[in-house]
């Protein structure tokens, strides 16, 4: 996908070479194993995917960024161009995939500022964090083997790039369009939280536990729909190649895809993001439409 360079609206923060904790942030999660230790376990058997599905049900119950709120004490990270902090390009320019990164970043404000005011929704753009191995979030630790994520608490988009090697190499999702796929459904949290939906989702599952899953599920794939209308905004930009590259990837990081290449019957009532193929119909829907109207996940009926 042809994206033009990053200008300076953009914020973003760098912590790589920073380190960071390992606690995790309160307001979830139950007793039980520390994360830590359970991502390392799971990570000797089953490698990146069994840390997914981990990580996956993980947010379904508050133990990781999402819903959880900053931990007590824990140290600011310093902003892109503050005193004592990287310039833009220090941050963007790291490595191929942190340009990228950013080059999507700039390219989802510019797109969604005006969708979002369309609709009388104050827009303001989320700050894009980079992080190496560990580090620390307004929703506690941010850790690699957690994949991307955003946190609502401060609105933050966490990245640690060596993901897409893995998305690459271990789930066989690679290419330029997957990446960003990865970065619009992230921003999508973002759209969710400034429209309010995340906290309706929350209060829901917090009333009715045992509709926590499905109401996560519509959660995911409305975000992979927005992915899909911002690629279908800016489809003057997409390339030959593209849109299977993010269909592949859909395919991949589906519930069922990750639950089977872990060794375990993929278990409908165990989703949290979605089955492979309905990853990709919502993903392919926001593509089709380019319309936010079109994602509504919530819509009886609209999840079979």
């Amino acid at each position: 996908m042809r994206l033009d360079d990053y200008d300076n609206s953009i914020d973003v923060e760098d912590q790589r070479g920073r380190g960071g904790g390992f606690s995790l942030g309160g307001g979830g999660g139950g007793g039980g194993f520390p994360l830590g230790l359970i991502l390392s376990l799971v990570g000797s058997r089953f490698g990146i995917i069994g840390i997914i599905l981990v990580v996956g049900a993980s947010f379904l119950f508050g133990g990781l960024p999402h819903h959880l709120t900053a931990p007590v004490g824990d140290t600011p990270s310093q902003q892109v161009g503050q005193p004592g902090g990287e310039t833009l390009a220090q941050a963007c320019d790291v490595n191929a995939f942190s340009h990228e990164s950013c080059n999507a970043l700039s390219s989802l404000n510019k797109t969604w500022k005006p969708l979002l005011a369309a609709s009388q929704v104050q827009f303001r753009a989320p700050k894009l964090v980079f992080y190496s191995s560990q580090g620390s979030s307004g929703c506690g630790a941010a850790q690699s083997a957690m994949g991307p994520f955003y946190c609502p608490s401060d609105q933050g988009i966490y990245i640690d790039t060596d993901f897409y090697t893995e998305l690459d190499k271990k789930l066989g999702a690679g290419g330029d369009f997957a990446r960003v796929y990865v970065m619009a459904h992230e921003y999508g949290h973002h759209v969710q939280n400034l429209v309010g939906t995340s906290d309706k989702v929350t209060r829901a599952q917090r009333s009715n536990p045992s509709s926590a899953n499905p109401l996560s599920v519509r959660l995911e794939l409305q975000a992979d729909c927005y992915a899909g209308v911002w690629a279908a905004q800016n489809r003057a930009r997409i390339e030959a190649g593209d849109v299977e590259e993010g269909l592949r990837a859909a395919h991949q990081i589906g519930d069922d895809t990750l639950m089977a290449a872990a060794g375990r019957t993929p278990v409908e009532a165990a989703f949290t993001h979605g089955s492979a193929a309905q990853r990709m119909a919502w993903l392919r829907k926001g593509l089709d439409s380019g319309d936010p109207a079109s994602c509504n996940t919530f819509a009886q009926g609209a999840v079979q």
